[in-house]
């Protein structure tokens, strides 16, 4: 299940604690992953939920998307220590791993075996996959390329982009050809030029919208619906 993003740098770190939490109050076997950036490491809801995370023995996993940038700022001038962010976890006495984002296969095996931790032993586990951005996190960080070089992005784009790697690698391993991956690319972008179209045609949504898919009651139409929906009526 996804459970979606948050607005807050960080918010969602106590978020997916709780969604392990539940799992393992219930009885179930999985594990919730979290995601977030290596500018989310510093605010303080990160590091409370390392340490309950291991102090209860939560299953989840902390994924940090390492791209070297958080809004502006290079993660060199933002962590006092900067070798290595996962390493933090270590004063919760949690396990940790870095993994190369640019390998599809090391990401695949990396993150299986902290899955499989969570699930089997019940213990959180930090992974920092390195990774990079081209673009900005949004419009709002517009001007990306005043806080980093033209060269150093066209490098990232031209060497060390991991979809252009693992497609050379399934070619050479013979499960994929050149005319297959040209397929495939070609599919992917009219999928998404057809996704962008229907988006940008659909007719706005209507404050009725504002509650579906956020209060389940809302959405089956119970008694307890109204709790949600009161607030917009008139």
């Amino acid at each position: 299940n996804f459970w979606g993003g948050h607005g807050i740098v960080a918010g969602q770190t106590p978020l997916g604690l709780g969604l392990g939490y539940g799992l393992k109050y219930k009885g179930l076997e999985g594990c919730a992953l979290c995601f977030l950036g290596d500018g989310a490491i510093n605010q303080g809801a990160f590091h409370e939920s390392l340490n309950i995370a291991a102090l209860f023995g939560i299953p989840v996993v902390y994924v940090i998307e390492n791209n070297g940038y958080s809004m502006g700022t290079s993660q060199k001038r933002s962590s006092a220590y900067k070798d290595c962010l996962a390493q933090r976890s270590e004063a919760y006495d949690m396990d940790w791993d870095v993994v190369n984002g640019e390998d599809f296969y090391e990401v695949r095996a990396k993150t299986h075996i902290a899955m499989e931790r969570a699930r089997k032993e019940h213990k959180p586990t930090i992974l920092e996959i390195m990774t990079y951005r081209y673009y900005g996190h949004s419009v709002a960080d517009a001007n990306h390329k005043k806080y980093r070089s033209p060269e150093e992005i066209a490098d990232y784009k031209k060497n060390h982009d991991p979809i252009n790697l693992w497609r050379a690698k399934l070619i050479e391993e013979g499960i994929l050809t050149e005319e297959s991956a040209k397929t495939i690319d070609t599919e992917a972008k009219q999928e998404a030029a057809a996704s962008t179209k229907f988006a940008e045609e659909s007719p706005p949504p209507t404050i009725e919208d504002i509650t579906n898919d956020v209060y389940w009651e809302t959405d089956n139409n119970t008694e307890a619906s109204q709790i949600g929906r009161h607030f917009f009526n008139d």
